[in-house]
């Protein structure tokens, strides 16, 4: 299926993520930080990128404008992974370039429907 990275620094959140993309047969990346996320998406391309808003030093909305103003990254599609519920949160997590919200805690259907549309490319 697609390559997709994972930026997640709750472990408990990371696994679940994982455990069920990989039942989708999703070749899966993992980082714990953004700065790690940013190699691997310049080494590894993946087709979808699922970024918790809330890391260690920078932050997800940091690292999404980032990705989104390198010509090499620009047109992996960012997904919002986040339990930022306070009004106007989600218009700043489209503004920094993400491509679709999921709201923590994750409700398994919903989730997989936006992975598939957007590494379907919808």
């Amino acid at each position: 299926m697609a390559r997709i990275l994972i930026v997640e620094d709750n472990a408990a959140n990371m696994k679940l993520t994982v455990l069920l993309l990989e039942r989708e047969n999703h070749e899966i990346l993992q980082a714990v930080d953004a700065e790690e996320a940013i190699r691997l998406a310049h080494a590894r391309l993946p087709k979808l990128i699922l970024m918790d808003m809330q890391l260690p030093g920078m932050d997800g909305l940091t690292a999404t404008r980032l990705l989104k103003s390198d010509a090499a990254t620009r047109d992996i599609k960012i997904v919002a992974l986040t339990a930022l519920a306070m009004r106007g949160d989600r218009e700043k997590i489209e503004a920094a370039g993400c491509d679709g919200y999921i709201a923590k805690p994750i409700r398994y259907q919903e989730f997989l429907k936006v992975v598939g549309e957007m590494v379907a490319g919808n």
